[in-house]
């Protein structure tokens, strides 16, 4: 009778396709009569569900089984599913469907010869695992590891959404039972799984928590090693050196690709005495490290690094003086010291004094308070509202942090941070291969494009790729999400950009094809088209570039939606063909005004209308077909300001026709209009004299633009609680107060004024 039941259930009648099921969950997903009424509603589901496809049917008859608690028939139905898979891919890798062979094999296990739980989901933990290569174990591993929280939330949402009808058509309520089984999976054998993967890691690894190396200067550093137990043969090197100690690090995961995996930390951090200085010993510190591992025995002399943001940087600070064993390196979203932190556009950021007195253990920030955001975002509004010198800052949280305050001594890219990454001539000796990915939408994008320009700069025949698109800074350790920040990223983009950086180190180190996405230098997702395009540089990124003028007045066609800031502000014009006629647009800010202190930028990149503050709208005439936007944003401003100086943000954006904006590009391009032309010297501006300043964007971008869209810039005055205020007196900014602000800032921006938008076509 059993082998009869899935061709009786295929036979059903098709009515049930359209069929509604009552459903009434409980307000939590946590609630005990859970169980109960998910099973009630399997059971009403499995004598009616149906379906062509013999894959997905025998999927979704299993879990129908496991929510009705039949488990001997689902961990059937899962078995016929697998053998099915193998026999069309028998080299199919490993997928998290196999979570649920688990799970149901342990069930049956419980239920039919009354093993406890634990033990059943332990035999078939080995069962999976230990079949498993190092790298499929690896990522099966990493999947069981998931919390549980997710799932619960999940959930959640879900019964969120059909509480209100009372109602739940058939396909959905099957993947609601999917939804709920991932959460009763998770929440059974979670507990589970750290001392199983423990067992596993010393099955297949050497490993070492406790790494001690000397450097040449003295101090020693601390260090972790993992490596494959079943590989004798010297193997090469990936190290991430770092100043954040994350038990969650990527050792492992490099020892499963078939390397030595090393993570190195910053001196004073872990088991290496002394202070942390961020930036100042990292480059020597990484050299000695890459020294010690070639001294190994289980090391073949390469070593490849890797890593995001601080990680990436000290990448960029061991090529200063190259060490003959890098062989590659792998940067995301790269900081570079004194260009984007902790000062981007010379625009110093609050950020940096939380992070800098975080990490170096200042006194008075503690790991509550380093963690507590409502609490800074106080100190932002506190330190705003009084109106006091950037250098009062120093001093918010307790005692006095020596790091910011040295680095507010250096508010131009001087000879201080010059030497902590190369500079200029320096860069014409890295010939190393390097792999740099960064985002749209990546803070680090700015630091990540600033080392690319370099090196091709002072090396025209630098071997390094850039891959960019639609993804955040933290994209390498959460991976590429569907959507990010109310933006639904293409299926082109949502690519293992993690895995991708190992089949590049393969390329390097274990002659591996090269990636097909790597075509080019310059590798990025056309936004809205769902494709990769490839470029030998970035110049060579568009063909030209539609120029936009200023234009006086309201923006053209403005019964348009969308032709106004979110606010009701009134747009300006943004025009193909300058003015003949000498017109000007006026701004004025009241530097002294405190009264948005309790201002938070949007955090969505889409919305209805476009969000100002102290800021102007530019809009232009609907585009009259597609257009494909890619590259840096630059252009000419032509203005008069009453003051020597003025920090500016710039925003570019795509107006649909049904009136929703999106960002092209986030964070918005910051600058310090004194060191625009040249970020080591100040050149102050001439108050009162009409001037001109050409500029560039440090961000980039790539979207496919709708016909009928309207292309829109935000120009604004950066006076925010959580960034220095330039008052423009001509004096250190740093030390300028709200006694400077007295006469209000105004500006005259001329139509001369134009902004060069980069097209494909």
């Amino acid at each position: 009778m059993k082998a009869l039941f899935p061709v009786f259930l295929m036979l059903c009648t098709s009515w049930a396709a359209a069929q509604e099921l009552e459903f009434h969950p409980p307000a939590s997903a946590a609630d005990p009569a859970v169980p109960a009424l998910m099973r009630d509603l399997a059971i009403r589901i499995l004598p009616v569900y149906q379906e062509s496809d013999q894959e997905k049917y025998l999927r979704n008859v299993s879990a129908l089984q496991m929510a009705a608690r039949n488990y001997p028939a689902a961990h059937a139905s899962r078995e016929q599913l697998r053998d099915r898979r193998r026999n069309i891919d028998s080299r199919r890798p490993v997928q998290r469907s196999v979570i649920f062979d688990m799970y149901a094999q342990a069930r049956d296990r419980e239920s039919e010869d009354r093993t406890p739980f634990p033990r059943a989901f332990a035999q078939a933990y080995w069962d999976a695992v230990g079949r498993l290569n190092d790298q499929e174990a690896y990522n099966l591993t990493s999947w069981l590891a998931l919390p549980v929280v997710g799932f619960q939330e999940s959930l959640q949402k879900a019964f969120d959404q059909w509480r209100p009808r009372g109602m739940v058509p058939l396909p959905d309520a099957i993947e609601l039972l999917w939804t709920y089984l991932a959460f009763d999976a998770y929440r059974n054998f979670h507990p589970l799984i750290a001392a199983l993967d423990a067992e596993n890691d010393t099955r297949r690894y050497v490993i070492d928590w406790d790494v001690v190396i000397n450097t040449p200067e003295g101090p020693t550093l601390s260090a972790v090693m993992v490596r494959p137990k079943d590989d004798s043969r010297p193997l090469p090197a990936l190290l991430e050196f770092t100043i954040n100690v994350d038990a969650h690090n990527l050792a492992r995961e490099c020892a499963a690709h078939g390397y030595v995996g090393i993570v190195a930390f910053s001196r004073g951090e872990r088991r290496s005495p002394g202070l942390i200085t961020p930036f100042e010993n990292d480059g020597a510190d990484a050299r000695a490290v890459i020294n010690w591992i070639t001294r190994q025995t289980w090391s073949d002399g390469r070593v490849g690094m890797y890593g995001t943001s601080y990680s990436a940087f000290t990448q960029w600070a061991a090529a200063t003086r190259l060490p003959t064993a890098l062989k590659a390196m792998a940067t995301t979203s790269a900081i570079a010291p004194g260009v984007d932190f902790p000062m981007y556009g010379n625009i110093v950021h609050n950020w940096a004094y939380r992070w800098s007195g975080c990490v170096s253990g200042s006194k008075g920030f503690d790991e509550k308070t380093c963690n507590d955001d409502a609490q800074w975002r106080a100190v932002d509004e506190a330190w705003y509202t009084s109106g006091k010198s950037y250098r009062a800052l120093d001093r918010a949280i307790g005692g006095h942090n020596l790091i910011f305050h040295r680095w507010l001594d250096h508010a131009s890219y001087d000879r201080y941070w010059q030497k902590f990454v190369p500079f200029r001539e320096q860069f014409a000796k890295i010939n190393i291969p390097v792999l740099t990915t960064s985002g749209y939408f990546a803070g680090g994008a700015a630091g990540t494009l600033h080392y690319f320009e370099q090196h091709f700069k002072y090396n025209p025949k630098a071997n390094q790729t850039l891959v960019i698109g639609p993804y955040d800074d933290g994209v390498m350790q959460h991976g590429t999400w569907t959507s990010l920040l109310g933006y639904q990223i293409d299926v082109a983009a949502q690519i293992d950009l993690r895995e991708l950086r190992y089949q590049w180190f393969d390329h390097i180190f274990k002659g591996a094809y090269l990636p097909a996405l790597l075509q080019d230098r310059v590798n990025y997702q056309m936004m809205g088209a769902n494709e990769w395009r490839h470029a030998p540089s970035l110049e060579a990124l568009a063909k030209g570039a539609m120029r936009y003028y200023l234009a006086t007045g309201a923006a053209g066609n403005a019964g348009a939606a969308g032709n106004a800031g979110a606010g009701g502000e009134e747009a300006h014009g943004l025009v193909l063909r300058k003015s003949s006629a000498a017109a000007y647009i006026t701004q004025q800010v009241n530097l002294a005004d405190r009264s948005d202190a309790s201002w938070t930028p949007p955090t969505n990149l889409t919305g209805k209308g476009i969000p100002l503050h102290n800021a102007l709208l530019f809009v232009s005439a609907p585009l009259r077909q597609p257009v494909e936007v890619a590259g840096l944003l630059s252009g000419k401003l032509d203005f008069t300001v009453n003051k020597q100086d003025l920090d500016l943000n710039l925003s570019l954006y795509e107006l649909l026709p049904n009136g929703d904006s999106f960002r092209l590009f986030e964070p918005a391009y910051e600058f310090r209009a004194s060191y625009v032309q040249d970020p080591v010297n100040r050149h102050l501006l001439r108050a009162g004299e009409r001037q001109q300043l050409a500029f560039r964007a440090s961000r980039m971008t790539g979207r496919r633009l709708e016909a009928g869209s309207r292309i829109a810039v935000v120009l604004g005055v950066n006076k925010r609680p959580d960034r220095q205020i330039n008052y423009g007196t001509g004096y250190p900014v740093n030390d300028e107060s709200i006694e400077d602000a007295r006469i209000p800032l105004k500006i005259r921006w001329y139509t001369d004024t134009y902004f060069d938008v980069p097209v494909r076509h």
